[in-house]
């Protein structure tokens, strides 16, 4: 009856739900397919209006448009004239095409030679009478595929998987953290929900909409300790909705602030520009329904609105400490000296080395008597010692181990075998290529690095992009929402990216080199199987680098995969890199001459408004002198030198390689490795450091005695432990007049006739 009206029917409470495929099935089970892009779903043209548009309240989830909005109209509008992606798809028509006009030589040669051999009369059609159509597929072909049939048979054959043993036990890194705090809070009540925690209606009103169901067990945990107005350090795995956690107790606090003065009472710290973003996204998400104002000042956004909404004094403040420091010392009318809640996300980053300066200058600036929360995935002896001199009573939430990964993350292995260190790009190719062709975060230990590996996969046909420090504000945040939108199956990113980022879909995460540290290693693989969901992380492991393999493998709550790539495999991809070098040269080149370019007329703009005496604006004051400044990078770069070439040999080779202007595909990744263990040595340098000394707490037994016995000391105590200014003139003066009288001694002093009156 439905068929022949053309409906559908729904299913009933007796029928069986039709079974939806499995999403955890092993990828190795799937057939290898090379290098084919992934067309855009046009979805449903036949069957739905691709124009259709939900309604204000019609979908499931908010549009995040409104929140952006702001951050937007920031961003400098400077752009280049043609993007990295153009200048490598120049470069590869290029190259296609002078490969076709080989091919059609060659074939007009064996061509004539046929008929000049041929005694009889052969029509031969040649290949400008083929119809445009054949042309275009045959582009479309050359464009899809990279490789040869002949070597299909080659490069489809499946990885090996094993299992990795463990040897040793498990260290348990969250106890020894223990000693610095004053209370555990780390055993929580796994039944509260959000309408138990006391929260206000607006806030509850804002969780809704954001969709949230039940709070994560570190919301679980810090919330009521963070309404209470305690001190708190936590430490929970990466994903798990620490921003929600800080966030949710802070608003509902605000939301009872005094209305008599607009100040700003609350300061949250991050570490990166990208991270401040999304944290000030979220806030706003959770205070659209109250009258708490935020305001986010990183930098690479216009300083002027900036300066403009610090004025108007927001409720809470979101910052990098760079920019900060540069409103603390430049803008009129900003101050720390309300702020009454202190957050640091990524705590143990913003203790480092890298902020040191700045964040004492902070602290220093902020009010005294204020609640200090440090949250974070991993802890290090920088957040302790902070914990014991700065917070008061401080609680201890370690909702998870100090080193533990995501529950659902799958890790594999791919061993880099001596005198083989070349084949990294090569083995991260072929993982692209063959295996994991979307949704991958490839993470570089430096940014050279990682603008190459964008070159070469995208010379591949891949679709890459890159997030690091030396892009534009504006290409970060674009080449981020390429990636979350989907436009992009690769970003290929340093440690900047690293930190607490939430992106919706990441499947996997390849490490180009293992980073210096196991923290750094959690904070990495921390970007996929977030929010319960799972994930995959491949790293490349050399020689030098398996002792941070070992201290994985023993952290590691589930099994541990070794994955053997085919030599074939490797070695196909390597002659492919080394065919691209030229082409990597060329897009290089186009960026020089680009960078020249954009240069000569900045200077040119700026000599312009010399001359027409606009270029009048005051310079920008900062804490510390341009000659501190640079006295504090050298020392530091000179510190990381002499503790990566210990030896006369090693520095002399480094300084040779270091003047060569190309580096072979050894050397490149000797110096990412090099990159890494310079930082793993400096960390262990600061752990073998003496500890400063602590005042020891009095014992409970001798306290209590003392208050049994009413706390009088004898005069032979009081006398013998006195050891103020005004006791030590007392006793080098003798006794007093009514000492002596007391005593019955002689009322005169010696050398009393020195102050008798003449």
């Amino acid at each position: 009856m439905l068929e022949q009206l053309g409906l559908i029917g729904t299913i009933r409470d007796e029928d069986q739900s039709p079974e939806e495929p499995d999403t955890e099935s092993e990828q190795e089970e799937e057939p290898i397919v090379l290098n084919r892009k992934k067309k855009l779903k046009v979805s449903g043209s036949k069957d739905f209006n691709c124009d259709f548009e939900f309604g204000v309240n019609d979908g499931l989830k908010d549009n995040d448009d409104w929140v952006m909005a702001d951050v937007i109209k920031q961003l400098k509008n400077k752009r280049s004239r043609t993007t990295l992606d153009q200048k490598i798809e120049t470069i590869r028509k290029k190259r296609k095409a002078e490969e076709k006009l080989v091919q059609t030589k060659a074939a007009e040669g064996s061509a004539e030679r046929n008929q000049s051999s041929s005694d009889e009369d052969v029509d031969v059609k040649p290949p400008a009478e083929e119809s445009d159509e054949d042309d275009d597929d045959e582009e479309e072909e050359d464009d899809d595929d990279e490789f040869d049939s002949s070597d299909e048979k080659i490069l489809t054959k499946s990885d090996t998987l094993r299992e990795k043993e463990r040897r040793g036990r498990k260290r348990n890194t969250g106890e020894e953290v223990a000693e610095a705090f004053y209370e555990d809070a780390s055993q929580y009540n796994d039944h509260l929900t959000f309408d138990e925690m006391n929260l206000s209606r607006p806030i509850l009103k804002a969780i809704t909409a954001l969709g949230f169901k039940q709070p994560t067990p570190i919301q679980k945990a810090c919330v009521p300790v963070g309404l209470l107005g305690r001190d708190l350090c936590a430490c929970a795995a990466t994903g798990t909705g620490k921003t929600a956690a800080f966030m949710l107790p802070v608003l509902e606090r605000l939301i009872y602030k005094p209305r008599t003065s607009q100040v700003t009472r609350v300061l949250v710290l991050v570490p990166t520009r990208e991270l401040g973003i999304q944290v000030h996204s979220v806030a706003r998400q959770l205070a659209q329904f109250t009258s708490i104002t935020t305001c986010l000042a990183v930098g690479g956004l216009d300083l002027k609105s900036q300066e403009a909404a610090l004025r108007a004094g927001p409720d809470v403040l979101i910052a990098t400490p760079g920019r900060l420091i540069d409103h603390l010392h430049n803008t009129p009318g900003f101050e720390l000296a309300h702020i009454e809640i202190l957050i640091l996300d990524e705590a143990d980053r913003m203790l480092d080395e890298y902020f040191e300066e700045q964040m004492k200058e902070i602290i220093r600036l902020c009010s005294y008597n204020r609640q200090t929360m440090l949250f974070s995935a991993t802890m290090t002896d920088e957040v302790k010692d902070l914990a014991a001199v700065s917070l008061k009573q401080p609680v201890r939430i370690f909702v998870n181990s100090n080193t533990d990964v995501a529950p659902f993350l799958r890790q594999e292995f791919v061993r880099i075998r001596p005198n083989r260190e070349g084949d990294r790009e090569a083995v991260v190719a072929a993982l692209l290529t063959r295996t994991f062709q979307d949704h991958v975060m490839v993470f570089t230990q430096t940014r050279k690095q990682a603008h190459r590996l964008h070159i070469l996969l995208g010379l591949m046909g891949l679709n890459v992009g890159e997030l690091h420090g030396e892009l534009s504000q504006t290409q970060r945040l674009e080449n981020l929402r390429r990636f979350k939108d989907e436009q992009i199956d690769i970003l290929v990113a340093t440690d900047v990216a690293a930190r607490g980022l939430d992106i919706d879909g990441v499947k996997t995460v390849i490490n180009f080199t293992m980073p210096s540290t196991i923290k750094h290693y959690v904070h990495r693989v921390g970007r996929t199987a977030r929010a319960g969901r799972s994930g995959r992380s491949v790293s490349l492991v050399g020689e030098s680098e398996r002792k941070i393999l070992k201290d994985v493998v023993k952290s590691a709550r589930s099994s541990v995969k070794a994955r053997v790539l085919p030599p074939d495999v490797i070695l196909k991809f390597r002659d492919l890199i080394s065919k691209l070098e030229k082409d990597v040269e060329s897009v290089m080149k186009l960026e020089r001459e680009e960078r020249e370019l954009a240069a000569s007329e900045a200077k040119l703009s700026v000599a312009q408004k010399r001359l027409d005496g606009s270029a009048s604006e005051s310079q920008r004051v900062w804490f510390q002198t341009q000659q501190e400044r640079k006295q504090s990078r050298v020392s530091k770069a000179l510190q990381e030198f002499d503790l990566a070439l210990r030896g006369k040999k090693k520095r002399k080779k480094f300084l040779k390689d270091g003047g060569k202007k190309e580096l072979t595909s050894e050397e490149r990744a000797q110096f990412e490795i090099l990159k890494a263990q310079m930082f793993a040595e400096r960390a262990a340098k600061r752990e073998r450091r003496q500890k400063r000394a602590r005042a020891m707490p009095e014992d409970e037994t001798s306290s209590t005695a003392k208050k049994k016995t009413g706390g009088r000391k004898s005069v032979f105590d009081k006398e013998l432990t006195n050891t103020s200014s005004k006791a030590l003139k007392h006793y080098r003066a003798g006794p007093s007049f009514a000492d002596r009288k007391r005593l019955g001694l002689d009322r005169k002093r010696s050398g009393g006739s020195r102050f008798k009156k003449k």
